[in-house]
Parts: structure tokens; C-alpha cells; sequence
């Protein structure tokens, strides 16, 4: 028996019923975050209620995404292997910056995991190491499954970067380190869309308005983010750029070689011994 050798490491293929997978689990993502913005002013609903039953609704969606793409690439009990060793790392690094101007290491992690591993594998690894970060720093609240999409969507969307067979060095590094500055902002955004709608605003030129059109909620929306959170994330931005121009080429390396040694999608052939 021999198995294939001497290949690059490839991101984990995703197959149909992975592909679906995602696509609804961010359907109902989108449908989560965005649905106050719709909305009547006495509809007497918040982010309060509707975070267990979309949590409920994460769990068995990720399950789905891990066991579709067990199905469509062949992974095996080493990818989930690693899937639990980096969300481990991640979660371990979240506290080390959490609460410190936005400066929060496991981002980076997150960007070049997706990349190296893909978007499905990417989506997985970033809403588990969010759940396990919340248990490890004692987060678990209504947030948390918005946290976890968040970080999924930002993990994946590394994972969805053009040309991962194919690029490499400098220019790879720039790509990740501008990717990473703009969903640095992206993923403070979406959380900003979660705590807009359930928190007084702090003025009326910013305060969410249920029932009012949604064009005029937009912009008090954008006003928010510019008074509540932009120094916050940009610190978020600035440290995952250093970090991944800094330490992201050695780390990149170590990904893909364990991702080849964990041997993902490698085809098993049996050689017929000459008589």
C-alpha cells in the first residue's frame, strides 16, 4: 500500500453538501444579525431572546459542515486532530490582548489557518475557537453565537483568497495582511449591528430606532461605529498586520506542513505484488 507524496498542502476541498451546508448557516447568520433592522417598533423582540434558539440552530449546523466535508474530501481523524489543536491555541490567545484597544492576537491565527486550510475547514475553526474562547475566559452570553459566525465568516473568508496553490511569499503575505485590516473592521461591524440594536444609544444622532425606515437606521448605524468602536478596531487591524508580516511566513510553513503530513485528501493506492 502506498499513499501519495512530495504534493504542495492543499485547503480542504469543499464538496456540495459542505457548500450547502455554509451557505445555510449563513442565510440564517445574516437573517440573525439583520432582522431588528426590519423590524416594527412594537415588536417587542431582542437579541436576547433570539440568541439560544440560534445558537440551538449553530451547533448541529457545524456538526453538518464537519461531516460533509468528512464525507466530500475524506478527511479523517487527523483533520479534526487539528481542527481541536488550533482552536485551542486560538482560544488561548484571545485573553492575551482581550480588552486592550482592540489588540487581540488570535485574529491573525485565524487568517492564515483559513488560508491554509480553506474555507470550510476555515468556517469550522473560527465559530469553535470563538465557543471555546468563551468558556476559557468565562464569555458565554447572548453574544456568543453571533461571535461565532462572526469569527466563522472571518475565517473562511481567508480561506476564499484567490490563487492558494499558487501564491506564495512576499505577495501572499501582503494579501493575508490587507485581508486581515479590512475584515479586522468587517468583523467589528458585524458585532456592532448585534450591540446597536439591544444597547440605548448614546444620543439620538446614533441611537437604534426600531420601526424607522431602514436608510435613516444606516446611518445612524455607520455614526455608532465611527463614535464607539473605530480606535478599537483599528488597534484590532494594526496588530493582525504586523503579526502576519512579522511571524506569518513561518507560520504559514508550519500549517502546510503539518497539513501535508496529516496527509488531507491523500489518495490511498494498493500496489499488487508481481508473481
Amino acid at each position: 500500500m502506498s499513499g501519495t507524496t512530495g504534493r504542495s498542502a492543499r485547503p480542504v476541498r469543499l464538496g456540495p453538501r459542505a457548500v450547502a451546508a455554509l451557505v445555510l448557516i449563513s442565510a440564517i447568520g445574516v437573517v440573525a444579525f439583520g432582522w431588528p433592522l426590519l423590524a416594527g417598533a412594537d415588536s417587542g423582540l431582542a437579541h436576547a431572546q433570539d440568541a439560544p434558539w440560534l445558537f440551538a440552530a449553530l451547533l448541529p449546523l457545524l456538526v453538518g459542515v464537519v461531516v460533509a466535508m468528512i464525507a466530500d474530501a475524506g478527511l479523517d481523524a487527523k483533520a479534526v486532530a487539528m481542527l481541536g489543536v488550533l482552536a485551542a491555541v486560538g482560544a488561548a490567545l484571545r485573553p492575551l490582548g482581550a480588552g486592550t484597544a482592540g489588540l487581540e492576537p488570535m485574529f491573525f491565527l485565524m487568517v492564515l489557518s483559513g488560508r491554509v486550510l480553506g474555507p470550510g475547514f476555515g468556517f469550522v475553526l473560527g465559530s469553535v475557537t470563538m465557543f471555546a474562547s468563551a468558556l476559557l475566559t468565562g464569555g458565554v452570553g447572548p453574544w456568543m453565537p453571533f461571535q461565532m459566525l462572526s469569527m466563522g465568516w472571518f475565517t473562511m473568508g481567508a480561506g476564499l483568497l484567490p490563487a492558494p496553490d499558487r501564491l506564495r511569499g512576499r505577495a501572499e503575505l501582503l494579501m493575508l495582511a490587507a485581508y486581515g485590516a479590512v475584515a479586522a473592521f468587517a468583523y467589528g461591524t458585524v458585532m456592532n449591528l448585534y450591540g446597536w440594536t439591544i444597547v440605548p444609544g448614546l444620543g439620538s444622532g446614533i441611537s437604534f430606532h426600531p420601526g424607522d425606515p431602514l436608510g435613516d437606521n444606516l446611518v445612524r448605524f455607520l455614526a455608532y461605529c465611527a463614535a464607539t468602536s473605530a480606535g478599537w478596531d483599528l488597534g484590532r487591524a494594526v496588530l493582525t498586520v504586523v503579526l502576519t508580516l512579522t511571524v506569518g511566513a513561518a507560520l504559514l510553513k508550519a500549517l502546510r506542513r503539518a497539513t501535508r503530513r496529516a496527509a488531507f485528501e491523500a489518495q490511498v493506492t494498493f500496489d499488487v505484488p508481481a508473481e
